[in-house]
């Protein structure tokens, strides 16, 4: 499938047209002024020492930023590293992990579903499964809660199916459905799930091929998958901590429509513009997944379950659509869409009837702290709710905890392979530990494995995060239980057969 891809791709880029003038990385002219949101203008140059300046003084590894103009695409360039190491520069090609931006593209090929007749946005979606939804392995939480029959992909898609975001975060780690499906916002990551296994039994096709043959095939996304690719170790991008260590690059093997897209400045630049010019959707689904389908009055959007609630954003109408936020300003109607992950830090937003916008990747976890300053620079005021999403500039953040003192200890390769086997939160948390030339290393899903260190014969600290892990039981028979200690939290695991 993918080695049709590029003939495919300059096809669809001759039809569709979608990149207006571009400036990149490499042989950029400084001389064109990109037009702000207030009629004034900023010339490349300009642009350039703000990214920079930001990126120092935040300390964001790299970021990548695309300017739009009149839906099409009128600044893109990389700045800053994707490797600190190997002082590797970041370029509009080097593979990211998108984290939620994943959630907007996936709904949009469901949207596309729609379009074709193959869905619908109000039918439940136990309706479209050959067996009750408490009968597949991650549901039988939902046994004997009858409202999991009123769910709609239309719920899933606006954060309204009353999920929380992840079971993982609930104190007892099952699913449970917390209010009556549709009545309010309450961001759902299990809900896009539920949603991707709607879609993969109703078209027969796992989600890795759908998106392709749907959507990144016809954009010309040539570097972007729901899953690692070989061909991206090309020019790929690590992630890095609020400390500046390296996260690696996430080498996905499991498509999640939830957080597991790989993709590159270019490719999903592509991908806002389409959406700003109606390509891949008719006028009628674009319109409907860009229309507000709740009202949002939460202070903020995270804890997702959070009763606190505020009229502060009623102004700017604050609401979500079908896989977008949404809100108004004196500019028209806006469109956005976050990515939250370890290591990378991403903002999508677009006035659609101005066709103005702009889109924001980083690799490292302080990258939100330059969201504000760096959107009041480059498009000016924009109205967006950065309280509601706890968007704090870097200049108002807090210093950094000091890292904790580790004093290591060297254990045998007999001690180690008592902790090696796999351990499990939940069915959608397995954290397997493994030991490889006398170290040893532990792996979420399929994460990039990460490196602990023994501080004692039961005690591990991690070589790059702040997470430490304890084993039980200590003796000579292998650990049946992990507790990991991470965010402040414990987290109890047990030994899988």
């Amino acid at each position: 499938m993918r080695s049709h891809r590029l003939a495919r791709a300059f096809e669809v880029l001759a039809v569709f047209c979608l990149l207006a003038v571009v400036t990149t990385a490499q042989g950029a002219d400084p001389a064109p002024r990109i037009s702000r949101l207030d009629g004034s203008t900023i010339t490349a140059q300009q642009m350039d020492a703000t990214v920079d300046r930001l990126l120092e003084a935040a300390h964001v590894m790299g970021a990548g930023v695309a300017i739009f103009h009149d839906g099409g695409i009128a600044h893109l360039k990389a700045y800053g590293l994707r490797d600190t190491e190997k002082h590797l520069p970041l370029t509009p090609d080097s593979v990211m992990t998108s984290a939620s931006l994943s959630k907007a593209a996936f709904a949009t090929v469901v949207m596309r579903l729609v379009q074709q007749g193959k869905l619908k946005l109000d039918k439940p979606v136990y309706e479209y499964l050959p067996k009750p939804l408490p009968a597949y392995p991650r549901y039988t939480d939902l046994k004997g809660d009858e409202r999991y029959k009123k769910i709609t992909l239309r719920m899933l898609l606006s954060h309204t199916s009353g999920f929380p975001n992840w079971r993982a975060f609930e104190d007892d780690h099952t699913l449970k459905i917390h209010f009556e499906p549709g009545s309010r916002y309450a961001y759902s990551g299990e809900g896009i799930d539920l949603a991707q296994l709607v879609v993969e039994t109703v078209t027969h096709e796992p989600l890795t091929a759908l998106m392709e043959q749907e959507l990144f095939g016809p954009l010309g996304m040539s570097r972007t998958n729901m899953v690692w690719e070989p061909l991206f170790e090309s020019d790929f991008a690590n992630g890095y901590d609020e400390y500046g260590r390296s996260l690696g690059p996430e080498k996905r093997t499991t498509p999640d429509a939830a957080g597991s897209m790989q993709t590159t400045l270019h490719d999903y630049a592509t991908f806002l513009s389409a959406v700003m010019r109606g390509k891949g959707l008719d006028a009628k689904m674009t319109a409907e997944m860009l229309r507000p389908q709740i009202a949002i009055h939460s202070a903020h959007e995270f804890p997702s379950l959070d009763t606190e609630s505020t009229t502060a954003n009623d102004s700017i109408h604050l609401s979500y659509g079908l896989g977008w936020g949404l809100y108004s300003s004196p500019y028209g109607r806006a469109f956005f869409k976050e990515g939250h992950d370890e290591g990378w830090r991403h903002l999508a937003f677009c006035f659609d009837e101005m066709g103005t916008g702009i889109l924001v990747m980083t690799n490292s976890s302080n990258g939100e702290g330059i969201f504000k300053p760096l959107l009041d620079a480059l498009l000016g005021p924009t109205h967006f709710p950065f309280e509601w999403e706890r968007y704090t500039p870097y200049t108002e953040l807090p210093p950094l905890p000091k890292l904790k003192e580790h004093k290591r200890v060297r254990l045998t390769v007999a001690q180690l392979e008592k902790f090696v086997g796999s351990y499990s939160l939940s069915p959608q948390v397995v954290l397997k530990v493994t030991v490889e030339d006398g170290r040893m290393f532990m792996q979420e899903n399929d994460e990039p494995k990460q490196e602990y260190m023994a501080e004692s014969e039961h005690d591990f600290y991690s070589a790059t995060l702040s997470d430490e892990v304890t084993f039980a039981p200590a003796g000579g028979s292998a650990a049946q239980v992990m507790v990991l200690h991470a965010d402040g939290k414990d987290f109890r695991l047990k030994r899988l057969p």
